[in-house]
């Protein structure tokens, strides 16, 4: 409300008025009251914030505008951490600096700005190497680091699997049987590897994309109004028994990895 108010005065003002409150109320209802949603809430407000001021600073947009504002973003999100602590602020963080890597590789090589999946499927790689880096100090998940882990890998899936979908035209509806089937397959890597790591949040953040390819296709070949909704169904129900199974599959998957793996990953439950 106050960010609304003080636009008409100064949208820089308002903006720095915003981000100071994200980071005063954080004082009470993170420090005080250890209270999740609004830590949550009010950790994106104010690196958000902070991005935004940035971004005023400069008459148009720009990648020199948006290299600075991320850059203040990843500074904002260390100083956040330092202070709160909230595990979301280091997914925070590494999203800020996907963007701030994309922008300064766009200004250096401005040719390449039709090919952003050659940039944005690396990050997603490193980023959920990054996730894994957490999850492997916290193998019994009993931490704040096993819950960096988790909003890393929430970033870390759409960043690898976009790329795919933008590369084969899916997301232009050029898709055909053959890219289909290349999605699904990746989506099984995928669910594989989440098995493996125990992390359903890295195979779920990429489902919407599946769905979408699945329920496109299916229109395209008949099924109008339909699509989505027997997609839907059919996903939800794999998914479903998944779950139901998920312990013995991790343990008949795990008990296979080479060793060298398994001491990344978390012990097998019976359940």
């Amino acid at each position: 409300s106050t960010l609304w108010m003080l636009k008409g005065i100064n949208n820089t003002l308002a903006l720095l008025v915003f981000t100071a409150l994200s980071w005063w109320l954080s004082e009470f209802f993170v420090l005080k009251r250890k209270m999740a949603l609004p830590a949550i809430v009010l950790l994106l407000s104010f690196v958000g914030g902070i991005f935004s001021t940035a971004m005023s600073l400069f008459p148009s947009v720009s990648e020199l505008a948006v290299i600075l504002a991320a850059g203040s973003a990843i500074l904002a999100a260390y100083v956040h951490w330092l202070r709160f602590k909230v595990p979301i602020t280091v997914a925070a963080g590494a999203a800020a600096t996907v963007g701030f890597v994309v922008s300064t590789i766009l200004s250096i090589f401005p040719g390449i700005n039709d090919s952003m999946e050659f940039i944005l499927f690396p990050c997603g790689v490193a980023t959920f190497l990054f996730a894994m880096y957490w999850d492997a100090s916290d193998r019994s998940r009993t931490s704040y680091r096993s819950d960096v882990a988790f909003w890393l890998h929430l970033l870390s899936a759409p960043l690898i699997i976009h790329p795919v979908f933008s590369s084969l035209g899916i997301l232009n509806n050029n898709q055909s049987m053959g890219s289909v089937v290349v999605v699904i397959l990746l989506y099984v890597l995928m669910t594989v590897v989440s098995i493996a790591i125990d992390r359903r949040a890295f195979m779920v953040s990429s489902l919407v994309y599946v769905l979408f390819a699945l329920s496109t296709l299916i229109k395209n070949y008949g099924g109008v109004g339909s699509s989505f909704a027997f997609t839907g169904a059919a996903m939800g129900g794999m998914l479903l028994v998944l779950s139901a199974f998920w312990h013995r599959a991790r343990a008949y998957l795990v008990s296979r990895l080479p060793a060298q793996f398994k001491r990344y990953v978390p012990a097998v439950t019976t359940k």
